[in-house]
């Protein structure tokens, strides 16, 4: 009895001098230097997100390693320069002047209405067109301080400095139909007339009706409803959200046959050959075409439905031009406003997309519907 309760005592007294043992080999790092590491170790995750999502300085045009200036520019009020192009017949014998503006991830030699139009027609009726590069697009400086009405002013400031007159016309395509809405809006006294093709809508206007808005946005595929919430909620984040590659971007920007009707597939051939597209985003892609669509979808102060008649004796018109099976601008949301601004002259094409100014013979009656002739 007495052996076997050493015995015990033996392997009690062993354990405990092996827990022993085992608990002062065991290492502890001291409270004060784990947070230290956590610390800088989240110091380093946000320097390193800091960087992934902050977009390169833009490569200016004339800049020492930038693309070269090819293009005629004129010189703004704030310094920046905006680059532009002529079309048609020589201003100085022109009845009708009219300036063209592009669409995002466009320039401008993507001035439809100038490309597709009929010389005869152009001659006949003494048709000049100026298209220019959005700020940011092409050889266009970008404009880090761009708002709603600067770009209606950099519109006027081009009328003036080409010496066009105290009136003249302008068409905008898709995004610069946003521009064209801020001309109506920041300097109706310069216009003798508009024209919109397709012009994109901001979900988030004043004023929309939120169950068509809901509706028109379920329309998209999620790739885009992502990327379009991401340039209004939190813009700062559309860099990385459309140059990452852990989930799709946007597909206007990726050219996803996706985003194209039937009538657009047919047309998007008369595109593909593009020798200029190289141009566009030269300047970088945060500078044209992000903050275009951050701009395009950011809170207005105003909405269109606020929009005056800028034309009350019918001296001039407003025309809106929208294909019926446009997968990017989808026709609900056209409808509503047309209906509420009675003086637009709006004109719904069946069986279109997105594309149709590019149809043969259309941008001929989109002009002549414009210019009020036959």
């Amino acid at each position: 009895m007495a052996t076997g309760a050493s015995r015990k005592i033996y392997a009690a007294s062993a354990r405990s001098h092996a827990r022993r043992a085992s608990k002062s080999s065991s290492f502890h790092l001291p409270s004060g230097i784990l947070r230290t590491t956590l610390a800088v170790l989240f110091i380093g995750f946000l320097a390193w997100a800091y960087q992934v999502i902050q977009p390169p300085p833009p490569n200016t045009c004339g800049s020492p390693g930038g693309p070269p200036i090819t293009a005629p520019r004129i010189k703004l009020r704030d310094g920046r320069h905006l680059a532009y192009k002529e079309h048609g017949v020589p201003k100085h014998e022109a009845k009708y002047k009219i300036i063209s503006v592009h669409g995002l991830s466009s320039c401008r030699h993507d001035a439809v209405v100038a490309d597709t139009l009929s010389p005869d027609v152009v001659k006949d009726l003494g048709i000049y067109i100026v298209s220019f590069d959005r700020p940011g697009y092409g050889e266009s400086d970008p404009d880090p301080n761009r708002t709603l009405k600067s770009i209606a002013l950099d519109v006027e400031e081009l009328a003036d400095q080409l010496g066009l007159g105290s009136k003249f016309y302008v068409v905008g395509v898709s995004m610069g139909g946003q521009v064209v809405w801020n001309c109506l809006k920041h300097i109706p006294h310069r216009l003798a007339g508009a024209a919109l093709l397709a012009p994109v809508i901001n979900f988030w206007w004043p004023d929309l009706p939120a169950n068509l808005t809901s509706e028109a946005y379920s329309q998209y595929k999620l790739r885009d409803q992502w990327a379009i919430r991401v340039a209004h909620y939190t813009p700062w984040l559309t860099y990385w959200w459309n140059t990452q590659k852990w989930f799709p971007s946007c597909s206007a920007l990726s050219r996803s046959p996706d985003i194209f009707s039937k009538q657009d597939k047919e047309l998007i051939t008369k595109l593909l050959d593009d020798k200029d597209s190289y141009l566009v985003r030269q300047q970088g892609e945060y500078e044209s075409v992000h903050r275009d669509i951050n701009i395009g979808f950011s809170s207005w102060e105003y909405t269109p439905l606020d929009i005056q008649n800028p034309f009350p004796n019918n001296e001039g018109s407003v025309h809106l031009w929208q294909g019926d099976e446009d997968l990017l601008v989808h026709v609900t949301l056209q409808r509503y406003i047309v209906q509420n601004l009675p003086w637009i002259h709006y004109h719904e094409l069946p069986g279109s997309g997105h594309l149709f100014p590019h149809a043969d013979g259309v941008s001929e009656t989109i002009i002549k519907s414009l210019l009020g002739v036959k």
